[in-house]
């Protein structure tokens, strides 16, 4: 089995044991009478604190790929690996607890809830994992002043800035500590300036909670400034340089 993209490191090294792993994973749509094959074997690997992105085409199958990892769909064949943990022999109910505790996520489109101001939205995730409501407000609003929104708290999201919607769907992200953060083109819909400074925090963010950031991404400034960029084209992930 090979892997795309991983670096080899000498034996004398400490093993570090991967926080995000899928092994030969396959994803095929059936449209009626054809088979759509958009994922043909895809192993890959993220190790802890690791910054990697993946770039490709639009339709080259990088969201389900993201989709994938996070559980979020189901593989036509293969196995995803959570913090060791393979998800395909849970159930669904287990699945969520394993997304809640090692994965977050950000969207293009931040998917804030807005009824909620930024510090509930933010709390959500410790509230659907059992934390008080009390120590997820501290949490929540710790959080806020790392993504800079200390002064922002209250405000729903359409009183906010586009980037600073972004930046509470990192804090909301993060707020778990995380393994690892998938990122679905966090850029995408924001002006050059607002993305650059969100770059800026995202990569500050992950270097100082040793989080992993999958980010899935058209935006080649971004994707040099990761660990590893990999390009998905033909359904398998290729090293990019």
């Amino acid at each position: 089995m090979t892997e795309q993209g991983i670096t080899k490191h000498h034996d004398s090294q400490p093993r570090q044991e991967p926080v995000l792993e899928c092994r030969n994973l396959r994803k095929v749509y059936d449209e009626g009478v054809n088979k759509v094959a958009v994922l043909m074997g895809i192993n890959f690997r993220v190790m802890p604190g690791e910054q990697v992105a993946i770039i490709g085409s639009s339709g080259s199958g990088k969201t389900t790929l993201l989709n994938l990892l996070g559980g979020l769909d189901i593989p036509s064949s293969g196995e995803v690996f959570v913090a060791g943990r393979n998800a395909a022999l849970l159930n669904e109910a287990e699945r969520g607890k394993l997304r809640n505790r090692f994965l977050g996520f950000v969207y293009q489109f931040h998917h804030l809830l807005v009824e909620f101001t930024a510090l509930e939205n933010v709390a959500m995730p410790l509230l659907i994992a059992g934390v008080s409501v009390k120590e997820a407000e501290l949490l929540a609003h710790d959080m806020l002043g790392k993504v800079g929104l200390a002064a922002r708290i209250n405000h729903k999201p359409p009183e906010l800035s586009g980037g600073e919607r972004q930046r509470v769907a990192i804090a909301r992200a993060l707020v778990t500590q995380p393994s690892c953060v998938l990122l679905d083109e966090p850029t995408g819909n924001l002006d050059r300036q607002t993305a650059r400074e969100v770059q800026d925090l995202m990569l500050d963010l992950s270097r100082t909670s040793q989080t992993s950031f999958v980010v899935v991404t058209h935006d080649e400034e971004l994707a040099r400034a990761l660990d590893r960029k990999l390009a998905l084209r033909d359904g398998v992930l290729h090293a990019d340089v």
